[in-house]
């Protein structure tokens, strides 16, 4: 089964859309479920889940290593994967595209093989106040074995990047920039085209977090600008264990491996190992073959949407439920930037995060409580917490309509 076209530009089905994920026919204590959590992990449409099951049931076999038919089928499908990666990102080429297990490998990777041989005491590293855990624990590392700096550029309280401050510390020290694309607590847009601008002009090399992007954006790395481009498959709608690293090809050609084992050598010696091109030399092992085919799957799912059609169906969503929440008393939103996409974060007053999750699950509402893996930004805003409704192309005004009262109801219960 192949995902059904969504042909209709003048009309954003969302009912008929909403009829492809099974999951959103739940009920949740005996309610209907309200899934507004896919910044956390996106729901799957049935012809992901039917092509990873198909895959297993008719294809199973290891990539890159048999050359009876099963292997030869999976192998195919597996590599066809990075095809609809490097299409889906207007990638020059596919070889620049490297299969992870997600954004966190991904970016663990450009650590481990572009900055540790790379940099040493009196080099840093510039990140921004907004960044997920995974775009800063792995620099921390780099640092603490290089004598590197952490360098960090301020946000302003809406929750926008102060841009000028970005490039003013785009010192000659610096020897790497990493930003996110999309805060998963804030929902901002970066304007990651002119931060990359200004870091290519100083010949500093830009990573992007593209993991709260990609579902969201039409994605160009090539109008970007940037050097390194990381992705998480699951939160693109398909299987998780997926992902992709999109780096220049003059840069993953000097990047030495970054784990060692089966497929990503040319030949093996006790007294020397070569390795292979990239990005094989970085796919070490046998991958989640099942879990890319699905998220070739997924990514053909999203095309046939129309990624600037699920953006603007998204932003009239995210704009109808923020004006529906600025009308709850004692609430505060957390990020309001003037471009952002949606993920709304907020907290009510005199309420925990998590009680205030909790409650919202009795009533079918499913939210993320807590700091998002994003510790700094909490303590920017001075919060241990917050509670986060993220919103995606499979949710309705009703579900936002039905959000807000259950809100409310569990706010009188709380006061």
């Amino acid at each position: 089964m192949t995902a059904r076209p969504h042909e209709d530009a003048a009309v954003f089905d969302v009912e008929r859309i909403r009829a492809d994920f099974p999951l959103l026919t739940r009920r949740v204590h005996d309610k209907p479920l309200i899934y507004f959590d896919s910044a956390n992990t996106a729901q799957k449409p049935a012809v992901v889940i039917e092509a990873v099951d198909r895959f297993y049931r008719e294809t199973n076999a290891n990539v890159s290593r048999a050359v009876h038919q099963l292997g030869e089928e999976a192998t195919a499908a597996y590599e066809a994967t990075r095809d609809k990666l490097a299409r889906f990102i207007n990638a020059p080429s596919r070889d620049e595209i490297v299969l992870t297990s997600g954004t966190t490998q991904a970016i663990n990777l450009v650590a481990y093989s572009y900055a540790l041989p790379r940099f040493k005491p009196g080099d840093e590293i510039l990140v921004t106040t907004m960044e997920h855990h995974a775009n800063i624990v792995p620099w921390q590392l780099v640092c603490e074995r290089t004598g590197a700096k952490l360098k960090v550029a301020p946000i302003s309280q809406s929750g926008e990047l102060i841009v000028e401050k970005f490039v003013d510390a785009l010192t000659p020290s610096v020897k790497l920039a990493a930003v996110t694309h999309i805060s998963n607590v804030l929902g901002t847009i970066n304007p990651v085209a002119e931060l990359a601008r200004a870091a290519r002009k100083r010949g500093i090399p830009l990573l992007v977090d593209g993991s709260q992007a990609a579902p969201h954006l039409p994605v160009d790395v090539r109008a970007l600008g940037c050097d390194f481009y990381a992705l998480t498959g699951h939160k693109l709608f398909g299987p998780t264990g997926t992902g992709a690293l999109w780096a220049r090809k003059e840069l993953l050609r000097d990047m030495p491996p970054f784990f060692g084992g089966g497929e990503m050598i040319r030949e093996v010696r006790f007294e020397k190992t070569t390795f292979a091109d990239p990005p094989h030399r970085f796919e070490a092992g046998t991958p989640n073959i099942a879990g890319f085919v699905g998220l070739g799957t997924a990514i053909d799912y999203v095309e046939s949407l129309g990624r600037e059609r699920i953006a603007a169906y998204e932003h009239a969503l995210l704009d109808y439920a923020t004006d529906a929440l600025k009308e709850i008393p004692g609430l505060r939103i957390f990020g309001e930037a003037a471009r952002k996409a949606s993920v709304i974060s907020f907290l009510i007053e005199g309420a925990h995060a998590h009680d205030l999750a909790t409650l919202l699950d009795h009533e079918g509402v499913a939210v993320r409580s807590g700091h998002h893996c994003a510790h700094p930004l909490m303590h920017f805003y001075g919060v241990p917490a917050t509670v986060r409704a993220s919103l995606a192309f499979y949710n309705t005004r009703d579900e936002v309509d039905r959000f807000v009262a259950a809100i409310v109801k569990v706010r009188k219960l709380l006061a």
